[in-house]
């Protein structure tokens, strides 16, 4: 016997495709709310922890720029000693060279001169004094040349005065102070030595 199915079948499948379509239509919505939920949770943590790591760095930052004051100041005191240190040195130094440059100049000095001023700018010394001839004056700069501790002497200027109604010959001479050089060519360092000592 053959059987005939009257029910509308065509409607029954168009619903139950219907349905599936709202069922697959709502999984995908929910799938798309979740997965935008998810991204937004993990580009959230992202960013708290990029903020946190910038905060990190800033203090860090703070931390290196202080320091790098620290060391400017450092740097500043260290030349500021330094500087000092220099001038100390200097002033030790001169100390002796003064001692040295009024030593010379009593053992230079032929009789019958006498000086009245001698100045000293670095290495260079201004002598002015009287003398009773021109000739001395000569063999002053003679002697000043031969000094170990004196060279290049150069006569600036040489005038007739009267000095207590006596009539004198007044100059005035420029001289370098050196350090004696040994036979090497390299300056004697126990000479040096015993200058520092002194």
């Amino acid at each position: 016997m053959i059987r005939i199915n009257l029910l509308p079948h065509r409607e029954a499948k168009r619903k139950a495709r219907q349905q599936q379509m709202i069922v697959i239509s709502a999984g995908v919505a929910i799938l798309g709310v979740l997965s935008v939920f998810a991204g937004s949770l993990v580009i959230g943590t992202l960013i708290d922890r990029q903020e946190e790591n910038n905060r990190y760095l800033k203090s860090e930052i703070a931390k290196l720029d202080k320091d790098i004051q620290e060391i400017r100041s450092l740097k500043e005191k260290t030349q500021l000693l330094l500087d000092r240190k220099k001038v100390v040195e200097e002033l030790q130094a001169g100390r002796a060279t003064a001692v040295r440059l009024l030593d010379q100049m009593v053992r230079q000095l032929p009789p019958g001169m006498y000086l009245k001023a001698i100045k000293q700018t670095g290495q260079k010394v201004n002598i002015q004094g009287y003398t009773q001839s021109n000739a001395r004056v000569s063999t002053l700069m003679r002697n000043l040349e031969a000094s170990p501790w004196l060279e290049n002497p150069q006569l600036v200027e040489i005038k007739a005065v009267t000095v207590n109604n006596v009539r004198a010959n007044e100059f005035s001479l420029d001289v370098t102070l050196s350090a004696p050089q040994p036979a090497g060519g390299e300056p004697n360092k126990d000479t040096q030595a015993k200058d520092k000592r002194s």
